[in-house]
């Protein structure tokens, strides 16, 4: 059931009732200890604190006030100025806005299934929106063998599945992985992972699972620092989400939580909705990445005193372009939208998925090219507090600087952001997650396939060639 700590519905929560919400009986693990402080834990708490501040952000007093982090798009001017507010806003407004539009866009591909689905949807998002809640995604499954079919599995949990159907709601087993804030919100949008096929009944489910009912378990990982000064990793040591282990033991889930239940037909609907909203969060996010991975090439050079330089001027300017093209796919897929026949706007399928694909296969290069332009000192740079020492500050700032012009100290805190973002572990989370998220690079390439209009590409290549259809066969 929703929850809204001030027990008011349409009433926004502030920072503090966001937190407080979290003290809900909900399990939840970190190297091998039951948490059950979250936001008094020294590494997930911070989590809670980033969470909390983008609450009091977009806080309204104002009665029936909707936080607009959970509005649905309704033109290309919505999309336009909903993304960049939820990257402000961090992810947990992220993972919550697309698991919004990924259940708008599933009920605008559901006509004539069910419509007590469609119906379902619409409350519980009309409910969530009300209630100010943090919703994350449960869509990959553990899969066991992935040579074998959820029903072939030697463990047929492997794929999260319907153990029980009883008269007022199911009870699901099963397990959910890479789900990222999974411990942070309120609700977990659970859908299946691929299409299923006739016989894969039990496996064909979507719902909505509160994070603290009764068998739900979340095993949490994170790439944060473990360093108590933190000031060597400026990015991660600030911003920093927890992986989850999601772990469904037997969870009743009631009737009007329930989207989809046994239609195996429409089972890849969700994935394939989730997988548009994802798509596009990677692709935006991977936008303002590139222009940062150019904006420290750049400022790197001119601190090496290597920016004059022909083979460095050129990848520069190579990391310009891929900058810009990934852009311009993201402008793309917003200014040629569609609108559902609810009114609600949806990007380019098209773009999203070509320009994520060529964002994320690309991303190893521009790394590759800042590490080159940058130098071995990403690695090995003194940390703030060795400038602080008495003994070797002033030696480490004279031999870190590069001459006139170039603090030593400063140069060093390039060298640590750069490989906070890039070489260590935040970095690798990264290089991972561009790769994966929405699906992987295959996933993309499907989609983009499927979007392209290869029968006009292949009437204009028989043209230019003097030829036409009647010619082929």
């Amino acid at each position: 059931m929703l929850r809204c700590s001030n027990n008011e519905w349409g009433t926004m929560l502030t920072g503090a009732e966001y937190k407080a919400s979290l003290d809900d009986g909900r399990k939840t693990y970190f190297e091998g200890e039951k948490i059950d402080d979250l936001v008094g834990h020294p590494l997930l708490g911070q989590t809670a604190d980033i969470t909390a501040k983008a609450y009091d952000n977009f806080y309204d007093p104002a009665p029936d006030a909707i936080s607009p982090l959970l509005s649905v798009p309704q033109s290309a001017d919505d999309l336009r100025e909903l993304i960049p507010m939820l990257h402000h806003a961090g992810m947990m407004a992220h993972v919550t806005s697309s698991s919004i539009q990924t259940l708008k866009t599933a009920a605008g591909r559901m006509d004539g299934v069910k419509p007590d689905y469609i119906e379902r949807i619409g409350h519980y998002i009309d409910e969530a929106q009300r209630g100010d809640v943090r919703i994350t995604q449960c869509i990959t499954d553990a899969k066991g063998d992935r040579s074998k079919k959820p029903s072939d599995q030697d463990d047929l949990d492997s794929y999260t599945r319907v153990v029980d159907r009883q008269r007022d709601g199911v009870v699901i087993r099963g397990a959910k992985l890479h789900i990222t804030g999974a411990s942070f919100g309120h609700d977990l949008l659970t859908i299946p992972t691929k299409a299923m096929k006739p016989g894969e009944e039990d496996w064909s489910i979507g719902c909505i699972v509160p994070v603290n009912a009764e068998g739900v378990k979340i095993i949490n990982t994170t790439y944060a620092p473990r360093h108590d000064d933190v000031r060597t990793f400026p990015v991660s040591g600030n911003y920093h989400y927890p992986e989850g282990f999601v772990i469904f033991d037997d969870v009743f889930v009631p009737h009007e939580r329930v989207f989809l239940d046994g239609e195996t037909s429409m089972a890849a609907v969700f994935a394939h909705s989730l997988g548009l909203w994802e798509r596009l969060g990677g692709l935006s996010a991977l936008v303002e990445e590139c222009d940062q991975l150019v904006g420290f090439a750049q400022l790197v050079a001119e601190s090496n005193g290597t920016a004059g330089i022909s083979h460095i001027k050129e990848k520069i300017s190579e990391m310009i372009i891929h900058a810009t093209l990934v852009r311009a796919s993201l402008e793309a897929a917003i200014m040629n939208c569609s609108i559902g026949p609810d009114g609600a706007a949806f990007p380019n399928e098209l773009f999203v998925n070509a320009g994520k694909f060529h964002a994320a296969a690309n991303y190893n290069l521009m790394v590759r090219h800042l590490h080159d332009i940058a130098g071995g000192a990403v690695l090995t740079a003194p940390a703030p507090s060795d400038f602080e020492n008495a003994e070797v500050g002033d030696l480490a700032r004279k031999y870190m600087s590069t001459g006139k012009g170039v603090d030593g100290e400063y140069r060093a805190n390039l060298m640590h952001a750069i490989r906070d973002l890039t070489a260590d572990a935040y970095g690798g989370w990264k290089f991972v997650t561009n790769l994966q998220a929405g699906g992987g690079l295959y996933a993309q390439r499907i989609v983009t396939r499927r979007h392209y209009d290869m029968d006009n590409a292949k009437r204009k290549a028989l043209d230019i060639a003097g030829m036409s259809e009647d010619d082929v066969g």
